[in-house]
C-alpha cells in the first residue's frame, strides 16, 4: 500500500498517518505515484501544505498564532481567564505568565513530523519519475530535502532539541519500543539542518532559475535554504545552546541523561554562523528594497519626511546613503502588500499570502480601528517596543525606558502639536492634537506605529467621511478604552505594520491587500551576520558553500556590511567608531536593532530566548499610555502607566514550549522539556 514503506510520521494516531493517504483516493501504491509526473507535483505541494497550516511558527500573524508577542507586543482581545482548550485559543495573561499545559498549541509537532515523513519518501521515491529529466529530479528532490529540514528548524527553535528520524525512515508497523527515538542534541539538531540545507543548496542550484518568478519566493530555493541554515546556525551558536550553564538547562537531558544544551562555550560556532550568513550575501541575489524620495504629495502619498543631515548617509545616494530615497515608504511597502512576494527583492521565503484561516489577513483585521473600519482595534504595542525606536537624528527618546529603571535621567516631553504647528509644517507627519513624544522619531517608527492621533487612509472605507482621518485612543473616544466591550488597545498604542491605506473590514466583510508573510528576509541575515561576527575573539577559515575559504574574525568593516545598509534604508545615522570597537556595546545595538527592524515578524520570542534574556525581559510589566483618562486629561493620557489588564511574568519552563502527553506516552524514549509533566 501507498505507506506501507518509509513510514516517518511520529508514532500518529491512524487518522493523522494516513491524510496522505487519503489525498491520492484511489491508495495507489508509490510506484504509481512517483513514476506519474502529476501525482508526483501533487506529493511535494502537499508537503509544502503543512507549512501554511495554523500555528507553524513561520510568522504566521493571526490571532491564535502567539510567537509575534513578546516584551513588544500584545493581544487584547484573548485577555480573559477563559478556558483555551474549550475555545482552541489561549488567553494572553496565560500565555504571558505560563499558564498554560503540556496540551495547548501543539499542532506544529504532529504536522512537522508529518511533513518530515512525506517528504522521505518523497526524497527516496523520486527516481523512479519517468516523466522528468535527471535535472528536475534533483531540482524536486532539493525542494523535498529543504521542507524536511525547515520543519526540523521549526521544531528546533519551538521545542528546543528533538528526535532526528532515520534518513531510511521509520516502519510505522512496527511496536512502539522498537522505533522510539531519543532527542537529539541541540547541536546535533542544528548541524543536521545545516548539513541537509546545505545540500538542498546543491540540489537547488542547477534549475532554481525557474522561480525566480511569481512564486520564487513561496518555493524552495538555493537563497532560502542557505538562509535557512545560517539561522539554525546562528541559533546553536547563541547562549542558549553554547556555553548555557544555567540550572534549568542542565535538566535538560536525553532519555539516558546525556545533556542536549552545551555548557561548553565554543567561539567557533560563531565563526560558523557568520559564514554561513555570508553565504547568503555573497549569493547577490537579494537586496533591501527601497522607494524614491517624494517631493510632493496628499494625504494619501504624503511627500518624504527627509531625515536629518548626519554628514554621512545624508549626503549619498542608495545603497550608500538615503539622499534619493523615502525611508519610511522604503520599509513599509516591504510589508503592506504593495509589494508582491515575486516584487519584493529582500524577501527570501515566505509561505505565500497566507488569506486564509490565521494568517496575515487575520493580523491585518486586528490592527484595525474598531471606527470606522469595523476592525478588532486590539493589537498593539508596549511602551518599551515604542522607546526601543530612536529620534530622527540617532539619539535615545527623552525618558526612554523611565518606568522600567533603565532611564538616563531625561523626562519624557509634554506637550501637544498645535494647529499652527501643523499648518507650518512642523514636526512632520504628526498633525494637530499628537504628544511631542511622539515628534521627531526615526522614519521606521511612523511606518510601524499607531501612536494616539496618527492618521489613517482608509481608503477603502464606504462612506467618504471615514476616509484619511486621525484615530485617537482616549476614553471615551469610539476606539478607546470601553468597559461594555473589548475592542480597544490595551496600552492605548497599536500597529500599522502591515496595514496598507486600502485594507478595510466592513459589513462583517474584509477587504485586506494580499501580502506575503516575511518567514526569512534579508535584513534579518544582514543583521545576522553583524552579530556573529561581533561575538568572536578568534579568527578562522571557514569554507563556503561552494567549498572557497573564508577568514572570519570580528571584522568592523565586515559588521558594516552587515548593519549599514539596515540603519541606511531606515534613515538612521551610523554608530559612532566607539561603538563599533565595544564588543559589548555593539551587541546592545544589535539587539534592539533587531527589535525595531523585525517587529511582528515572529522574531523577537525567540531572540530573547536564544540570548537567555527572556527572564529579565518577558518579567517587566507591561507600560502604556493612561487609557483611563479622556482627551480633557490628555497630558495625563501620555505619562506612561503600568497596564493593569496585561499580566506578565517568566518562570524557567517558559524557555521551550512543552510536549504534549500524547506523544511522550507514543514515543518512551522521549523526554520532557524541563519544568513540564509527562502524565495527564
Amino acid at each position: 500500500m501507498l505507506f506501507a514503506v518509509l513510514g516517518t510520521g511520529m508514532f500518529f494516531s491512524c487518522s493523522d498517518y494516513l491524510e496522505s493517504d487519503q489525498y491520492f483516493e484511489d491508495r495507489m501504491t508509490l510506484e504509481r505515484v512517483f513514476k506519474n509526473k502529476q501525482y508526483t507535483e501533487e506529493w511535494l505541494a502537499h508537503v509544502y501544505a503543512d507549512f501554511s497550516n495554523e500555528n507553524m511558527d513561520v510568522s504566521s500573524k493571526g490571532n491564535g498564532v502567539y510567537h509575534c508577542f513578546a516584551d513588544d507586543m500584545y493581544y487584547g482581545d484573548r485577555d480573559g481567564d477563559y478556558d483555551a482548550q474549550k475555545i482552541g485559543e489561549l488567553s494572553y495573561n496565560k500565555f504571558k505568565t505560563g499558564d498554560y499545559d503540556e496540551n495547548t498549541i501543539t499542532a506544529v509537532w504532529t504536522r512537522s513530523y508529518r511533513g518530515i515523513r512525506n517528504a522521505t519518501t518523497f526524497i527516496h521515491n523520486i527516481y523512479m519519475n519517468e516523466e522528468l529529466n535527471e535535472d528536475e529530479i534533483v531540482d524536486y528532490r532539493g525542494q523535498a530535502r529543504f521542507a524536511r529540514a525547515y520543519f526540523y528548524w521549526l521544531l528546533l527553535r519551538k521545542y528546543g532539541p528533538i528526535p532526528i528520524l532515520p534518513d531510511e525512515g521509520i516502519d510505522y508497523t512496527e511496536s512502539y519500543d522498537d522505533i522510539a527515538t531519543p532527542r537529539s542534541t541541540y547541536e546535533e539538531c542544528a548541524d543536521y539542518i545545516a548539513k541537509e540545507m546545505l545540500q538542498a543548496a546543491l540540489e537547488l542550484e542547477k534549475l532554481d532559475i525557474s522561480r525566480q518568478g511569481q512564486d520564487a519566493s513561496a518555493r524552495a530555493s538555493y537563497g532560502a535554504a542557505l538562509a535557512t541554515r545560517a539561522k539554525a546556525l546562528l541559533y546553536a551558536a547563541s547562549p542558549i545552546a553554547n556555553g548555557n550553564n544555567e540550572s534549568w538547562a542542565q535538566q535538560l537531558t536525553d532519555d539516558a541523561g546525556r545533556p542536549l544544551l552545551s555548557p561548553d562555550y565554543q567561539d567557533e560556532k560563531w565563526a560558523k554562523a557568520a559564514a554561513a550568513a555570508r553565504d547568503v550575501i555573497e549569493l547577490g541575489i537579494y537586496q533591501l528594497y527601497w522607494a524614491y524620495i517624494r517631493t510632493t504629495g496628499d494625504d494619501s502619498n504624503p511627500a518624504t519626511v527627509v531625515p536629518p543631515a548626519d554628514g554621512n548617509f545624508s549626503e549619498k545616494d542608495w545603497p550608500n546613503g538615503w539622499r534619493n530615497i523615502d525611508p519610511a515608504e522604503s520599509y513599509r511597502q516591504v510589508f503592506d502588500g504593495t509589494l508582491t512576494a515575486s516584487g519584493n527583492p529582500e524577501l527570501i521565503f515566505t509561505r505565500g499570502t497566507n488569506q486564509g484561516g490565521e494568517g496575515m489577513k487575520r493580523m491585518v483585521e486586528h490592527q484595525l480601528p474598531r471606527n470606522p473600519s469595523k476592525g478588532w482595534n486590539t493589537h498593539g504595542l508596549t511602551q518599551k517596543q515604542i522607546d526601543a525606536y530612536y529620534m530622527n537624528d540617532g539619539s535615545d527618546a527623552p525618558g526612554k525606558d523611565s518606568e522600567i529603571g533603565r532611564g538616563d535621567g531625561s523626562r519624557r516631553l509634554t506637550g501637544f502639536v498645535t494647529q499652527d504647528d501643523y499648518n507650518n509644517g512642523k514636526y512632520k507627519p504628526l498633525r494637530e492634537g499628537v504628544s511631542l513624544q511622539y515628534a521627531n522619531r526615526e522614519p521606521r517608527f511612523y511606518a510601524s506605529v499607531a501612536y494616539n492621533g496618527s492618521f489613517w487612509n482608509l481608503l477603502d472605507a464606504q462612506l467618504a467621511e471615514n476616509r484619511n482621518m486621525q484615530i485617537f485612543y482616549y476614553r471615551g473616544e469610539e476606539n478607546g478604552y470601553s468597559a461594555a466591550n473589548a475592542y480597544w488597545l490595551r496600552t492605548g498604542i497599536g500597529s500599522k505594520k502591515f496595514i496598507h491605506q486600502r485594507d478595510a473590514f466592513e459589513n462583517d466583510q474584509a477587504r485586506i491587500v494580499a501580502k506575503p508573510e516575511p518567514a526569512i528576509r534579508y535584513a534579518d541575515i544582514l543583521l545576522m551576520y553583524a552579530e556573529a561576527l561581533n561575538e568572536l575573539d578568534g579568527t578562522y577559515t571557514i569554507p563556503s558553500w561552494k567549498g572557497e575559504n573564508y577568514t572570519i574574525s570580528r571584522d568592523i568593516a565586515q559588521m558594516k556590511r552587515g548593519i549599514q545598509p539596515v540603519r541606511i534604508r531606515g534613515g538612521i545615522a551610523d554608530y559612532p567608531e566607539s561603538v563599533y570597537s565595544n564588543k559589548t556595546e555593539m551587541r546592545k545595538r544589535l539587539k534592539r536593532e533587531r527589535q525595531i527592524e523585525l517587529m511582528a515578524e515572529g522574531q523577537r520570542y525567540y531572540d530573547l530566548r536564544r540570548w537567555l534574556d527572556a527572564d529579565v525581559e518577558e518579567s517587566l510589566p507591561i507600560y502604556g499610555c493612561n487609557v483611563l483618562m479622556s482627551k480633557n486629561d490628555r497630558e495625563l493620557f501620555h505619562q506612561p502607566v503600568a497596564e493593569w489588564s496585561l499580566r506578565t511574568s517568566f518562570s524557567d519552563k517558559m524557555w521551550f514550549w512543552p510536549i504534549s502527553h500524547s506523544e511522550l506516552k507514543r514515543n518512551n524514549r522521549l523526554t520532557q522539556n524541563p519544568g513540564w509533566t509527562y502524565n495527564d
